[in-house]
């Protein structure tokens, strides 16, 4: 937050998500407006790439993230890029995460482009490294087509 405001910059709020992923106690919906967008546009042919407002992205996300066996242990290799829109970032990142079933630790890249409004998070875009993902999960598993789908952020 800015000294002249309790107002979370677009940066800031990129912080606290970091902070969420790896287990803190706000939750990434907490952060969304009311009718936040959510875009992964290299989700799986059959899921949704984008979803509107920030219930149905908790309805959608919460089984999702139950069902993926990660625990996220660090966010690394941090870039992040000014826009000449103050309430736009693009941030690049590594997660770095652990395979509950096998203890099996791999990384990732990201991108993303986060729109804030008045505090809060009005749009998230996404762009996972899908096939580094899998890639990890069926290194530790063996069986690529077993594995369940890249999650979007933690709820």
């Amino acid at each position: 937050m800015t000294e002249s405001s309790n107002t979370p910059t677009p940066r800031q709020l990129f912080t606290l998500m970091q902070r969420q992923w790896l287990g803190d106690t706000q939750t990434f919906t907490e952060l969304l407006a009311e009718d936040a967008v959510i875009e992964m546009p290299f989700a799986r042919p059959g899921r949704p790439s984008r979803i509107e407002g920030r219930e149905k992205f908790q309805a959608f996300a919460q089984p999702q993230q139950a069902a993926f066996p990660v625990r996220l242990d660090a966010v690394t290799d941090i870039v992040i890029h000014d826009t000449a829109d103050p309430e736009v970032i693009v941030a690049e990142y590594t997660l770095l995460g652990t395979l509950t079933t096998t203890g099996h630790s791999a990384a990732a890249p990201f991108i993303a482009v986060l729109r804030a409004r008045d505090g809060q998070i009005v749009n998230w875009r996404e762009y996972q490294n899908t096939a580094a993902i899998m890639d990890a999960l069926s290194s530790a598993t063996g069986d690529l087509a077993t594995q369940p789908e890249p999650t979007p952020p933690r709820t």
